[in-house]
């Protein structure tokens, strides 16, 4: 990145509004650097700190909103996050068979090592650990139409007393960061795709279009930050400052969109850190309804409704998910597109299924501002499910993400029309409406896109072939959108998103080398950022271990 180069402020949008305004809500200046780059000096003359009010417990002389330029500043600290866990798995029964993070103990490459098989996502064991229902799954938007009583909804990870807090970061102050992050540089890819089957593009909506959503078995990995061995390796070569997936880095870049709680580890020894999820965590959970104004009800919160309360609809739509992108591509060996390297977590000699179509693109962001004496960069593993040609015969890679209908007339529906009657007549009003209640989900799919240059998002509907039967679906059609276009759609500024990525990583770099958990408040707009004894959620890691598998009959 040239060191002249400017971060431009934001275009005037809905949900990420910029404004070159000094303390334009009592707080203090702007946050460290994320002003264009140019400014940085002129306007730290002029910052105050922000008050203890808004950052309870921190250290003002680390306090990232209170712009410091000093010389040591440039020297930051990073990561050797060795411990390799797994992650619960998507897939028995039907689906896609979900192997987590690398078994323990298999921290270097060249151990392409086995990876747990557990059970189905459908099964409350399962997939992404449904909690009975917690962590923080159910809600409408804080502060959206405020015309009801407040719901209490349970955060998702539990704070430990010697937990330490050093930050709490409203969302009125993220809102207002900006970085200009400029272009990738892919660094290298791994995997295959097959090839998109455009039938499916055909009238969607229209009766004759309808498909039943097919049960396939296929193996697929989701594999955390630190024990991917791609990392591992680029890590080792100091590729990178900062190391990240397409789906972590998303829940961070789309932080003010959010509503459910979450939560995201990150690990930081001398000069790097590794954003990671926890064993269980609800990131790899697909959210449902979660900005609508009247979002679905939790059991705890009266909810009589076993399969359209969050954590239930959560499941479902997970499963789908993992279903939806196996049976729209032709699985012809013979026409797949191969990546530069094989797959990086398949192993044919202990797997029994095969791989689902899949590529993982490496790619490297530059994060630096002006100020930074040595440059810092990210790397991002992000993820493609398909490709197809276009109609000069060149390829175009696919991302692949369905959204889902419950019952337009339940409780939690968000005013949603009828796909089935609306689909084909009135799909911009459909997909308007999905905007609005699925705000969140669908900036963090566009999100995903747009980091792994995907030409095209992929997003399929899938209703319930009966409101009252979660177990079968129809697939009424595919629309495709451009990344880039549907992110203006939405008002997605993805400089704001790089703002809050840098933000946060300075927060930890400036700190002690360990261990560090970032929470969203259940029910505030707001993060916290705790330091956290170096054996946290290990414990968890080990009663996992601890469960057998079980045999299919």
């Amino acid at each position: 990145m040239d060191g002249d180069r400017q971060c431009p402020t934001s275009p005037p949008s809905m949900a990420f509004h910029m404004r070159h305004i000094q303390n334009p809500i009592g707080w203090g200046g702007w946050p460290i650097g994320l002003m264009a780059k140019t400014e940085i000096e002129t306007e730290a003359d002029t910052v105050a700190e922000i008050s203890e009010q808004q950052v309870y417990g921190a250290n003002q002389s680390n306090n990232p909103f209170a712009i410091q330029v000093a010389e040591e500043e440039a020297t930051f600290s990073v990561v050797d996050n060795t411990r390799t866990p797994k992650t619960r798995t998507f897939g028995r029964g039907g689906g896609t068979i979900f192997r987590g993070r690398g078994q323990r103990g298999q921290g270097q490459r060249g151990g392409r090592g086995t990876f747990q098989r557990v059970d189905n996502g459908r099964n409350q064991r399962g997939g992404y650990d449904n909690r009975g229902g917690r962590g923080g799954r159910g809600g409408r938007r804080f502060g959206w139409r405020d015309d009801k009583p407040q719901r209490n909804r349970d955060p998702s990870v539990a704070v430990r007393p010697d937990w330490t807090l050093l930050e709490e970061i409203e969302f009125a102050r993220l809102t207002k960061l900006n970085l200009d992050a400029g272009d990738a540089e892919d660094l290298e890819s791994y995997g295959f795709l097959y090839y998109y089957d455009r039938v499916f593009d055909k009238q969607p909506g229209a009766k004759t279009s309808e498909k039943k959503l097919q049960l396939l078995e296929r193996a697929a990995y989701n594999v955390t930050t630190s024990s991917d061995p791609i990392i591992q390796e680029l890590s080792e070569k100091d590729e990178a400052t900062i190391f990240a997936t397409d789906n972590i880095l998303s829940m961070l870049m789309c932080a003010p969109r959010s509503v459910y709680s979450w939560d995201v580890v990150l690990s930081k020894h001398g000069n790097k850190v590794f954003i990671d999820k926890r064993e269980g965590s609800n990131l790899d959970m697909v959210t449902v309804n979660e900005n609508a104004t009247d979002a679905p009800l939790e059991i705890s919160e009266g909810s009589k409704d076993s399969i359209n309360n969050p954590g239930a609809l959560m499941m479902e739509a997970t499963h789908i998910n993992q279903l939806f992108p196996l049976q729209v591509v032709n699985e012809v060996e013979s026409q797949k597109k191969e990546m530069q390297n094989e797959h990086p977590f398949y192993n044919p000699s202990v797997e029994t299924d095969p791989p689902a179509s899949k590529a993982y693109r490496y790619r490297r962001f530059d994060l630096s501002l002006e100020r930074d004496e040595e440059p810092l960069h990210l790397i991002v593993r992000t993820e493609l499910d398909a490709v197809m040609k276009n109609s000069v015969g060149a390829d175009q890679h696919l991302v692949m993400k369905a959204l889902n209908e419950f019952d337009s007339k339940a409780q939690g529906s968000g005013g949603a029309l009828d796909w089935r009657t609306k689909l084909q007549s009135q799909r911009g009003a459909v997909v308007a409406t999905e905007m609005k209640n699925n705000s969140c989900k669908l900036a963090r799919w566009t999100t995903q896109s747009i980091l792994a240059n995907a030409d095209q998002m992929k997003l399929g509907f899938v209703s319930r072939a009966n409101p009252k039967n979660t177990n079968d679906h129809i697939l009424l059609g595919v629309l495709g959108y451009k990344p880039k276009d549907f992110a203006t759609q939405m008002n997605l500024n993805l400089n704001n998103g790089w703002g809050i990525v840098r933000t946060i990583c300075d927060m930890v770099l400036k700190g002690e080398d360990g261990k560090y958990v970032l929470i969203k408040d259940p029910n505030k707009q707001l993060l916290r950022l705790y330091q956290v004894p170096e054996n946290t959620f290990e414990e968890d890691q080990d009663e996992v271990e601890a469960i057998p598998e079980e045999k299919d009959e």
